[in-house]
């Protein structure tokens, strides 16, 4: 018989397993803490990852992590967006 074929989800935590060493080396502890962060953001896509039929694993990834970090920056500038309304003065009728 043929080899079994990993699942999308078992192949990018074999991926993910390679980088250790780039993790290892990372200076700080805030470093590796955004490493896992990122790494996570793979995960929650491996969904979509898994329909992509890529066969350079790496790409959709990336592109899951693209797609996390992008909602975190809509959801940060809608607050910003929020505070900067919020805290324009009045102004006076005259």
């Amino acid at each position: 018989m043929g080899k079994t074929v990993p699942s999308y989800r078992m192949a990018i935590e074999c991926e993910i397993a390679g980088w250790k060493g780039f993790r290892d080396g990372l200076a700080s502890e805030e470093e590796k803490q955004a490493f896992d962060d990122v790494m996570d953001m793979c995960r929650m896509q491996s969904a979509a990852g898994s329909v992509a039929c890529n066969p350079i694993l790496f790409e959709p990834m990336i592109v899951s992590i693209l797609l996390e970090q992008q909602k975190r920056i809509r959801i940060l500038q809608r607050k910003i967006d929020a505070l900067l309304v919020t805290s324009l003065p009045m102004e006076k009728a005259e």
